[in-house]
């Protein structure tokens, strides 16, 4: 299928995990797109797999310029028919080990910072064009030591549900992915223990017993974005196995 022949767009948090085979899949179908992220090794495995259709910009969410240089990168080549607000990162810890500087953090790149982005971006998205979100399962699972990730992309979720709203006098779809537990980089910052312990429980409870992959993820995430999702705005899409069953 070429659902995205002469299209751009836009996929933060792009370089590894679900945004990648995202990036990978809509070039697939003709689109051109641009990526950020920021790990070195990242961005260089990501250029040589996209090739010359895919635009790689190194951008660290947490910095506050970040809207400022995807909208420059944006002006360089027109409007987007598409932005995919991917970047995210997740860590642990239990209430006794919370302090200031690590939730003003995780609420940085994880909310604030895709906030300022859509912001900015939104006025270069063509009319008709679509936005997807990506929050996670954690958001419903009420497991311990997450509070603060499932806080942060509860906060994502519902903004995304607002930005349909906002935007459908522009026929823009707005629309949030609700991965489950899917082998990426995402809990990297994890300890390998708990990362391991997290995962496997999760499967126990999982339907299909098992830990999905990004292409599965991506997968959904690319139809979202794509012509055929035309009448739906507004929705969250669980990509979890049968974990969660909404």
């Amino acid at each position: 299928m070429n659902r995205f022949e002469n299209k751009t767009i836009l996929i933060t948090g792009g370089t590894s995990g679900i945004g990648l085979a995202g990036a990978e899949r809509l070039i697939k179908e003709g689109a051109k797109v641009l990526i950020t992220g920021r790990t070195e090794k990242h961005l260089k495995i990501a250029a040589e797999k996209l090739g010359k259709n895919a635009i790689i910009i190194d951008d660290n969410a947490e910095d506050e310029e970040s809207p400022n240089r995807l909208t420059s990168a944006v002006e360089k080549i027109g409007k987007l028919d598409g932005l995919w607000l991917n970047a995210a990162y997740a860590i642990g810890g239990n209430l006794d080990e919370m302090n200031k500087e690590t939730i003003e953090k995780m609420f940085r790149v994880n909310v604030v910072s895709p906030m300022l982005q859509m912001g900015v971006l939104s006025k270069h998205i063509k009319d008709g064009g679509s936005v997807l979100v990506t929050s996670s399962s954690a958001v419903y699972e009420g497991q311990s030591s997450v509070s603060l990730y499932s806080a942060s992309k509860a906060a994502i979720l519902a903004a995304a549900r607002c930005w349909a709203t906002e935007l459908a006098p522009r026929k823009i779809r707005v629309n949030s992915l609700v991965p489950g537990p899917i082998s990426s980089n995402l809990r990297s910052a994890l300890p390998n223990d708990l990362r391991q312990q997290f995962e496997e429980e999760l499967a126990e409870v999982v339907l299909l017993k098992r830990v999905g992959n990004p292409e599965e993820a991506a997968a959904v995430a690319v139809f979202l974005l794509s012509d055929e999702a035309s009448y739906v705005t507004g929705s969250q899409y669980v990509v979890d196995g049968g974990l969660l069953m909404i």
